[in-house]
């Protein structure tokens, strides 16, 4: 992950010192540890969606031995749902104590690939803080929300003292905070601080709590009486987006994110005696980072029976379930 730089920063935030580092020590030497950079709870309203690269080749493989890393990516994405989500404000707190060594706001929240996104050149981590801990120890968080940025360079602040808000600034592309870990110029994987190995988690790592690895699972889903558009889905839809009325169609969409090629997406919808009404299964045909699928029924002469229904999602990649949910509605 890109540095600050010196851009539109509220106070000078150079690297250069850090990384003229003495010797390091041994992560396993130091008695670091750390919270979860965001007030959330992993598995509902939040996720990780990237790893620490640790392969030094031009491939990509994070520290559960899978694909969940950009090539040289630098730390660790903890994302959030939606971005309704993000704008109701989800909080990133220091996950050590330590001392601000920078900060940067002022830069928009917008999706890199709209063609309306500034130029982030030498700006990438967007809006953010830089703590530093002592003996050359240092975490970075990215990506902030503009306006959010609540710390001074100089500040000492305690774990869990809330740095901003989680954004979508800087070089991004999902609302999220970008968690990195440096000792000098060192990228340290905080599930597996030592980087001689290629992958495989060292049990908490430098975690207080390890959180769960997950290669791939569901971020939302629901039922609603459309197929919703892919723009409304990362907006975040409610669970049940059915009218009062009896509804034209019945759609139960998920979204979900890791999906790695021939994943099977199951549906099923049962009334409240157990019975299975219907039911769809849909492969992934590539990997993609995000997507979302829907599958629903228009209702027939007369409209649905009423009585009270759910759907179960189920996630699967070969036999592993990777993930389920289920959505309960009414019809009237």
């Amino acid at each position: 992950m890109p540095d600050f730089g010196t851009g539109r920063l509220r106070a000078p935030f150079l690297l250069a010192a850090s990384l003229l580092a003495a010797p390091a020590l041994a992560a396993g030497e130091t008695n670091l540890r750390f919270g979860l950079p965001l007030v959330c709870t992993l598995g509902e309203d939040c996720y990780i969606q990237q790893y620490v690269d640790r392969d030094p080749g031009p491939g990509q493989l994070d520290v559960g031995c899978n694909g969940l890393a950009n090539d040289e990516h630098k730390g660790t994405d903890f994302g959030v749902i939606s971005l309704s989500q993000m704008r109701a404000g989800t909080p990133v707190v220091a996950a050590a104590p330590g001392t601000v060594r920078g900060v940067r706001d002022g830069m928009p929240d917008i999706d890199t690939t709209d063609p309306a996104a500034p130029d982030v050149t030498g700006r990438e981590c967007g809006n953010g803080v830089a703590i530093s801990h002592g003996d050359d120890w240092e975490t970075q968080y990215c990506h902030m929300r503009e306006g959010s940025v609540a710390v001074q360079q100089g500040q000492t602040v305690e774990r869990g003292e809330v740095l901003g808000m989680v954004g979508m600034s800087g070089q991004a592309t999902f609302p999220h905070v970008h968690f990195s870990v440096r000792q000098g110029n060192r990228v340290i994987d905080p599930f597996n601080p030592d980087m001689s190995e290629n992958c495989g988690l060292a049990g908490d790592g430098m975690w207080l709590t390890v959180p769960p690895y997950r290669p791939g699972g569901l971020l939302a889903a629901g039922v609603i009486d459309r197929v919703p558009d892919y723009a409304e889905i990362k907006d975040g839809l409610p669970v049940n987006g059915l009218p009062d009325a009896d509804p034209d169609a019945v759609v139960i969409w998920a979204y979900a994110f890791a999906g790695q090629a021939g994943d099977d997406l199951r549906i099923r919808v049962l009334d409240n005696a157990g019975t299975v009404l219907s039911r769809q299964s849909m492969t992934l045909p590539k990997a993609q980072p995000f997507f979302f699928r829907a599958w629903g029924r228009k209702a027939p002469p007369g409209g649905f029976p009423a009585g009270s229904y759910r759907a179960v999602v189920v996630l699967r990649r070969g036999e592993t379930v990777l993930d389920r949910r289920v959505v309960r509605f009414d019809l009237p």
